[in-house]
């Protein structure tokens, strides 16, 4: 399996339709809101949002999903399994990636307004500046919650990919039962060197900063890591930067490429200031090419009883158990 592998890497790069050689010359950027392009932000609510409460008020749920541009009936049986799937059902909090809004390819649908409308949630969408002038909108990312959005956020990630291609990620705040939370959703370059792509994800923590570093904050998404040793990295930037998360090393990503199935670590949920009761991998949903990862958190304490830091030590998260449902040996 390790030497099919190797050998269908370089087939799912060329599917990709370059290489690394292709990635942006473009010198590195700060984050920016773009407010140039304030049509590429869009934040609303549902005409009846859901009350500001979980339905266990001590714990919170969270998804971060790459759903591939759904649309049609594959968007009706997502926003189904967001309802009542019994682990990405329910949630109080998604972060969603290639969401589509005004695209030929998913029938002009206003998506994450859609999930929003059926799911009785806030919601907040951007995406990233159109490479030629009048041309279709790339495909964006989205933050759905059940607590009102502030201080909404678009942060256009820096580096060009081919063809002068940019990505984009979403912050905003939220009020989490009397309590503000930071939250951001990204979705990482694939054909870009790779210490570039650190800095697009230094972009976020770097956004993170600006706020107070006792405020519990989550950042998830597509990364695109799927280099090798890229977990490694990764893990060392967002550990520094005072964050963590419970998965390990599974993989979220599957496609066949020329009949040979490949699996890829290229979603991501980091924490600060919280910590997860329960998580997993869904990979009985095969809606897109990525499966959805959930997680549980506990609530954390009021700041009158909190201690001096809430900076969490680095730690190996030997603790958590991963679950993972369904797990494909042959995927499609």
């Amino acid at each position: 399996m390790a030497v099919l592998l190797v050998l269908a890497l370089p087939l799912l790069i060329l599917i990709h339709s370059a290489a690394l050689q292709q990635s942006a010359k473009a010198p590195a950027t700060s984050a920016s809101a773009d407010t140039e392009q304030t049509n590429l932000l869009e934040f609303g609510k549902a005409k009846t949002p859901r009350p500001a409460k979980t339905t266990n008020s001590k714990v919170v749920k969270i998804i971060s999903y790459n759903i591939r541009w759904r649309s049609g009936d594959d968007l009706k049986k997502l926003i189904q399994l967001f309802q009542d799937d019994p682990e990405i059902g329910n949630a109080a909090i998604l972060g969603l990636q290639e969401v589509d809004r005004r695209k030929k390819r998913s029938n002009n649908t206003n998506t994450v307004k859609q999930i929003a409308d059926e799911l009785g949630m806030h919601y907040a969408w951007a995406a990233p500046p159109s490479v030629k002038s009048g041309s279709e909108e790339e495909t964006g990312v989205a933050i759905l919650s059940i607590y009102p959005l502030t201080d909404v956020r678009r942060i256009v990630l820096p580096y060009e990919g081919p063809n002068k291609r940019r990505r984009v990620a979403l912050g905003a705040t939220l009020n989490v039962e009397g309590r503000e939370w930071r939250v951001y959703s990204a979705h990482g370059e694939t054909r870009l060197a790779f210490g570039k792509k650190l800095e697009q994800l230094g972009s976020l923590l770097k956004d993170l900063s600006r706020y107070p570093a006792d405020m519990p904050a989550i950042i998830v998404g597509d990364f695109n890591t799927w280099e090798p040793g890229a977990d490694r990295k990764i893990i060392k930037l967002f550990s520094d930067a005072g964050m963590k998360t419970p998965f390990g090393t599974e993989s979220t990503f599957s496609r066949r490429v020329l009949f040979v199935p490949i699996q890829f670590r290229l979603d991501w949920i980091w924490l600060r200031g919280i910590e997860p009761t329960e998580f997993g991998i869904d990979k009985k949903i095969e809606i897109s090419d990525h499966w959805p990862l959930w997680l549980n958190v506990g609530l954390p304490p009021s700041k009158q009883n909190q201690p001096a830091s809430t900076i969490p030590p680095k730690s190996s998260n030997s603790q958590w158990k991963l679950t993972t449902s369904n797990q494909r040996t042959n995927p499609d």
